[in-house]
C-alpha cells in the first residue's frame, strides 16, 4: 500500500494558520479564566469537548466526511484526547482557579522545548538540528524579554497549580509527536474523533462529581465556554492537525511561543498598553525563533546558497 504523500506546504499560508492557531489558543486562557469563575474545571471541560466535537461532526456531515469505524483508529483517537484535551485542558481549568492567565500562558509556552526533547529521546521522526535547537532557545528568550522578570514574581506561590500546568504542556508535547501517525487523513476526522472521545471521558466525570444540572452558571461564563469550544476547540483543532502534517510537531508547537506576544499585543490594542522597546526586542527573538523551527531545510539551503 503507497504511503500518501504529505500535503504541499505554501509557506505563507502555513505561517498564516500558525498565527491564527496561537491567537486562538491564546484566547482560550482568558476564555477559561471566565468559565471557571462559575462552571467547575471538569464541567467546563466536559461541555468545551462535547460541543466542538458535535460541530465538528455536524461540519463533517456537510462536506460528505464520515468518521471511521476501525477500532485501532479509535483507540488511537483515544489515546490522542488524553494527551490534547482531556488531561491538559483539565490541568489548566483547574490551575486558572488559582493562577493568572498570563502565568498559565507563559507556563504553557514551553511546550516547543519539551516537544524537541521528547523527539530527540523517543521517536526522532524529525530531525532536530542546531536550527531548531537555536529556534526553541531565540522563542524562550523573546518571551523572557517580553513579560519582564516581574511577571514572574508570583512563580513558586501556588505550587501546585504552577506544576499542574506544566504538566498540561507535558501532555500538549506528547500529543504534538503522536498526531503525527494520522498522516493522510483529513485534518478533521481525528480533530473530531479525538474530541469525541474527550467527551466521553469527561461528560460521565462532570455528571458524577459536579451535577451540572444544580449550577447557575454567570452569562460571561456561557459566554466563554462557547467562545472556547466553537474558536478555541472545534476550529482551532482542524487547524492543529493539517500543521501537524505540513510544519511537523517541533514547528506546530511553536504557536505556543507566539501566545505571550500576541497578547501583549492584544493588550496595546485594545487596552491602549504602551510597548517598551525591550518588548519590541522579544517579539523579533520570537520571530526569529518561529522561523527557525518552522522554516523547510530546503528553503535554509537556499538562502545559505544566496549569502
Amino acid at each position: 500500500m503507497t504511503k500518501p504523500s504529505p500535503p504541499h506546504r505554501n509557506m505563507a499560508v502555513e505561517l498564516a494558520l500558525l498565527l491564527l492557531l496561537a491567537t486562538l489558543w491564546g484566547g482560550s486562557y482568558t476564555f477559561i479564566k471566565l468559565g471557571v469563575a462559575t462552571i467547575p474545571p471538569v464541567t467546563l471541560i466536559a461541555a468545551r469537548t462535547l460541543i466542538a466535537g458535535i460541530l465538528l461532526l455536524v461540519v463533517m456531515h456537510w462536506r460528505g466526511l464520515r468518521l471511521p469505524k476501525d477500532a485501532a483508529i479509535w483507540r488511537r483517537f483515544l489515546f490522542q484526547a488524553c494527551l490534547n484535551s482531556v488531561i491538559p485542558w483539565t490541568l489548566i481549568a483547574w490551575g486558572e482557579r488559582s493562577l493568572d492567565a498570563g502565568l498559565a500562558t507563559i507556563l504553557n509556552s514551553t511546550s516547543p522545548i519539551f516537544t524537541l526533547f521528547l523527539t530527540l529521546v523517543l521517536s526522532r521522526h524529525e530531525a532536530s538540528n542546531t536550527r531548531k535547537m537555536f529556534g526553541v532557545f531565540s522563542g524562550m528568550a523573546g518571551i523572557c524579554l517580553i513579560v519582564g522578570v516581574q511577571a514572574l514574581d508570583g512563580l513558586g506561590g501556588q505550587l501546585p497549580a504552577e506544576i499542574a500546568v506544566v504538566v498540561a504542556t507535558l501532555c500538549y508535547a506528547g500529543g504534538a509527536i503522536f498526531s503525527r501517525g494520522f498522516q493522510g487523513q483529513d485534518p478533521m476526522v481525528p480533530a473530531a474523533g479525538s474530541l469525541l472521545c474527550g467527551a466521553a471521558i469527561l461528560v460521565p466525570l462532570s455528571l458524577a462529581a459536579d451535577r451540572p444540572w444544580t449550577l447557575a452558571p454567570s452569562t460571561s461564563s456561557m459566554l466563554a465556554l462557547f467562545g472556547l469550544a466553537i474558536f478555541s476547540t472545534a476550529f482551532a483543532f482542524v487547524i492543529y492537525f493539517r500543521l501537524i502534517q505540513t510544519l511537523g510537531s517541533v514547528g506546530t508547537t511553536a504557536q505556543s511561543y507566539l501566545r505571550v506576544p500576541i497578547g501583549v499585543a492584544l493588550g496595546a490594542l485594545f487596552l491602549g498598553e504602551t510597548l517598551t522597546s525591550t518588548v519590541w526586542i522579544g517579539l523579533g527573538c520570537v520571530v526569529i525563533g518561529v522561523a527557525a523551527m518552522t522554516m523547510p531545510a530546503s528553503k535554509v539551503a537556499v538562502v545559505n546558497a544566496s549569502s
